[in-house]
């Protein structure tokens, strides 16, 4: 049983799973039966049609938090979930439903975001998907030592938060070298190495960035290592065949565990193999998590633009480059532009790299009011955008600076999306043409998302 506010004790109840929310839980709202539910609950581990007898366990709002503890009715989309740790830990929410489902949903997400809006895109596109397993190349770990397990706890934090989940492996989880057929095992053979150290609970997060031809592991660090403790880091280092860094502070602080090799902090790598072009990055860098699936995201995003040898193209959000370099291979000129000042030196050091000298970064506030013709340096034939969750809202209220014709807008949020959407069609005369998923993110809520619009 479960308390509510005030002590109220709560009891296992039955009811029908409606959908599912954008965290992947079961909707279950009152149909005025008896016995049945009283208020709307969402429901961690249901899936939609299923018949379910659950336990609420926190308030959130106008709804209910819960738990499934049986389902009577099983849904004929419901698979059993490949990692024992499902349901514990918070890093996956939707691997009891099969990945064609997980798709569909997520797809149907996108479109209820735009009909909110009354949008509706003229096309929708067949999603982008990829390999379900083994694709996360970015991951950032909790590490705790805790007595009562003999042992150092790695993993990603539970479902409530308070906890780390204590993981015997990741199904989800990437890998070069040694790690490439077993990624998972990554996590088990970190809690060894953090336990033998002698700074074993001070270190309390680790950071995973895996590149083409390498890994990296940045272990926060709250005192430094011991001479001993630098010699086993430097010892599973070789022998995993990754790259060690210490974080004794802020993201600046970050260092290789060989101080007299600084150049590993830039020695990281993955290629657009379309394009012929290949992006260095620092392990702490924001990249996309899902290494096939961005490549066929450039890819799919070039070819909605329709970029060719004459236009000049606006990159926003542009972080390191992710799209500029790809843009640059077919346009005249490529602007691109980001507020990380870093990001814009990692791009104009991959620009370098790569020979592309009709590619031009800057660093600028995309999330102020300030009118963009102040810094806008138009007019442009293509525009990308590529905004965080919070979206692009500033720059679309302000895009009659740009006015460009063709307006690609890749997104990790459909709400945001279809908020900063509703902007560019009623506001500035852009038609929605064409939109879809990419499943950048197997076996959690999280929906990726591309959109294209035109005017005249």
């Amino acid at each position: 049983m479960g308390r509510g506010r005030r002590g109220k004790r709560w009891e296992p109840e039955l009811g029908r799973v409606l959908e599912l929310d954008e965290r992947g839980r079961g909707v279950v709202r009152p149909d005025g039966s008896t016995p049945g539910p009283t208020r709307e609950a969402r429901v961690e581990g249901a899936l939609p049609g299923e018949q379910v007898r659950f336990l609420r366990r926190a308030r959130e709002g106008r709804v209910d938090v819960a738990r499934t503890l049986e389902v009577l009715e099983p849904a004929a989309t419901r698979v059993e979930p490949r990692c024992p740790h499902f349901g514990v830990c918070g890093g996956c929410s939707l691997m009891h439903l099969h990945p064609d489902a997980q798709v569909e949903h997520k797809q149907g997400q996108l479109l209820a975001h735009f009909a909110e809006h009354g949008l509706a895109p003229d096309t929708v596109l067949a999603p982008l998907r990829g390999e379900a397993w083994a694709y996360r190349r970015r991951a950032r770990l909790g590490a705790k030592q805790v007595p009562a397990k003999g042992k150092v706890v790695v993993g990603f934090r539970e479902k409530d938060r308070r906890f780390i989940a204590d993981l015997g492996g990741c199904e989800i989880l990437a890998g070069t070298g040694p790690l490439a057929t077993d990624p998972g095992q990554l996590i088990p053979r970190l809690s060894q190495l953090l336990g033998s150290l002698d700074i074993a609970s001070k270190v309390p997060q680790i950071e995973v960035s895996v590149g083409d031809r390498a890994t990296a592991l940045v272990l926060r660090v709250l005192e430094d290592p011991s001479p001993a403790d630098r010699e086993r880091l430097a010892k599973f280092a070789a022998r995993e065949q990754l790259r060690l860094f210490l974080q004794p502070g802020n993201l600046a602080s970050v260092t290789p565990l060989d101080p007299e090799q600084p150049e590993q902090l830039d020695s990281l790598e993955y290629a657009l193999s379309d394009f012929e072009v290949e992006l260095g990055f620092r392990p702490t860098d924001f990249i996309q998590v899902n290494g096939a699936l961005n490549r066929a995201m450039v890819r799919r995003a070039v070819e909605l633009l329709e970029v060719g040898p004459e236009h000049r193209v606006l990159d926003l959000f542009c972080g390191l480059g992710n799209f500029s370099l790809a843009l640059a291979r077919r346009a005249a000129e490529v602007v691109a532009i980001e507020g990380d000042e870093g990001l814009v030196d990692r791009g104009r050091a991959n620009a370098a790299q790569n020979g592309l000298d009709n590619l031009r970064f800057a660093c600028r506030d995309l999330y102020g009011q300030a009118e963009l013709g102040d810094w806008i340096d138009g007019p442009f034939d293509r525009v990308l955008l590529d905004p965080p969750r919070s979206g692009a809202l500033a720059i679309v209220e302000g895009f009659a600076a740009i006015a460009a014709p063709r307006v690609v807008y890749v997104a990790c949020s459909p709400a945001t999306l279809a908020r900063d959407a509703a902007v560019l069609v009623t506001q500035h005369g852009y038609q929605l043409q064409a939109a879809g998923i990419i499943d950048m993110f197997p076996h959690t809520a999280h929906v990726e998302s591309i959109a294209v619009f035109e005017r005249d």
